[in-house]
């Protein structure tokens, strides 16, 4: 029996390439070329190779006209990620096809992320290597670079989730009090004696670094807004290791050059690749090229989290264990 086909639209680890090249008649993106930006690209290519089933990434415009022009041979789209608001989902729904991501697998790295940020910007760690790199710095000074301890302050986690919890255990180990905003207050053995809070005013107030882990779309697009901002303690630290779309970069760069917000480290861009110019002209931020799940170990996990949901539907024909929609 023939493999499938699977249009593979990003260059992946070679171990994962080399096992999707055992399951599956695979048709790679070796060079990597950006295509999977332009969603009909994406569609054209796997109308030309028959794709019975597409393994895409972040940042692959898998919107609603690719789905709609992809061909009837396609059962499953996989994508390379546990985010999947770049793919059209009602689109996908109505044409019959499966969608599927890898959930769990890059909590702890991404969390990692976050935490790396978090002393980042409270230690003025990116002003600090731009001051060597340049060659100015001139010797230990007193009052050089001072920026803040983590320690004993109270570190606001937006997403309960399993990343959010993960930087949670990550930051009792520098004795930072864990509070946390979400639909509803989870079970106290989930908590760890993290402390809820029912309102935006109520957390923003009290929180001294605010560390964003919520999901894309509508409902939260420019959450962190001008007002919010100014629910903040001045010199308050915010982080976004979630999703670019989510902070209004206009209002936190404000922010940022009137000292309200004291730093700030940010890992994902609304619209990205592209970041605002406004933030590269402020020392008191610290900029990451979306590195949330960039370790070996969780882009293998990932890897191999694609070929199982998409082994289970064109192989095994059942339902994929990641399943979307």
């Amino acid at each position: 029996m023939a493999k499938p086909v699977i249009l593979v639209t990003r260059k992946l680890p070679e171990a994962i390439e080399a096992r999707l090249a055992e399951v599956f008649d695979a048709r790679l993106n070796p060079e990597d070329a950006l295509w999977g930006r332009d969603g009909t690209e994406v569609a054209a290519r796997a109308k030309a190779c028959g794709a019975a089933g597409i393994l895409c990434a972040a940042g692959d415009a898998m919107n609603a006209a690719a789905i709609n022009a992809l061909p009837e041979s396609v059962k499953v789209i996989a994508t390379f990620s546990v985010g999947f608001d770049h793919i059209a989902i009602d689109a996908a729904r109505a044409r019959g096809i499966a969608v599927t991501n890898t959930p769990e697998v890059l909590s702890f790295a991404t969390a990692e992320c976050a935490f790396t940020l978090m002393l980042m910007a409270a230690r003025r760690a990116g002003e600090g290597e731009r001051l060597v790199r340049a060659g100015q710095w001139e010797g230990w000074a007193p009052t050089q670079l001072m920026g803040v301890t983590l320690q004993g302050k109270k570190l606001g986690v937006l997403g309960f989730g399993r990343i959010g919890r993960e930087l949670a255990a990550m930051a009792r180990g520098v004795q930072m009090e864990i509070h946390y905003r979400d639909m509803q207050r989870l079970p106290a053995e989930i908590e760890q004696g993290a402390i809820f809070h029912e309102t935006d005013a109520g957390f923003l107030a009290t929180i001294d670094v605010l560390s964003m882990h919520v999901p894309g779309g509508e409902g939260t697009r420019k959450w962190l807004n001008p007002e919010r901002l100014a629910q903040m303690k001045k010199g308050a630290i915010v982080i976004n290791s979630g999703r670019g779309p989510s902070v209004d970069d206009e209002a936190l760069i404000a922010a940022l050059k009137s000292g309200h917000i004291r730093a700030a480290g940010l890992d994902v861009y609304d619209g990205e690749p592209r970041v605002h110019p406004g933030y590269m002209a402020l020392e008191n931020v610290a900029l990451l090229p979306h590195l949330g799940s960039a370790t070996i170990e969780t882009r293998h996990a990932m890897g191999m989290r694609c070929i199982e949901n998409l082994a289970a539907v064109l192989i095994q024909g059942i339902s994929p264990p990641h399943r979307v929609v």
